[in-house]
């Protein structure tokens, strides 16, 4: 196993990594729209943090080798599912290999934001 840790994205805030590669497997933890340079939460809208969480997805599958390409799952949680709609056009133009997907609505999300996302992913040959 190799630990990723990458500056392209928010550094843990807990007793994780961003993310894991396992043979030719990255897992990436569940990325927050947290802005890498600053620590500061990235909009107020769904659109908004969507965009900044798929972006920090997309560093953290990079430092490991993979891409949204080779993503196989997904994991996403919501703060409302009333954002389902608004997040899911943002959504689409990161994940186009159209990935197997869980969406969720939980009660909360670290420091207050409104959609966090994770992904598993392959490395490509």
């Amino acid at each position: 196993m190799k630990k990723i840790v990458t500056t392209e994205a928010p550094a843990a805030i807990g007793p994780y990594s961003q993310g894991m590669v396992f043979g030719d497997m990255v897992f990436s933890s569940g990325q927050i729209p947290v802005i890498p340079a600053t620590g500061e939460v990235a909009g107020a809208t769904i659109a908004e943090q969507a965009e900044q969480s798929c972006k920090n997805v997309g560093a953290v599958l990079a430092a490991g080798g993979a891409s949204f390409e080779t993503v196989i799952k997904t994991t996403c949680f919501l703060a409302n599912m009333a954002d389902f709609q608004a997040f899911n056009a943002v959504y689409e133009k990161y994940f186009v290999s159209a990935p197997a997907r869980s969406c969720v609505a939980v009660k909360d999300l670290p420091k207050g934001v409104l959609c966090e996302v994770e992904a598993i992913a392959y490395v490509a040959k």
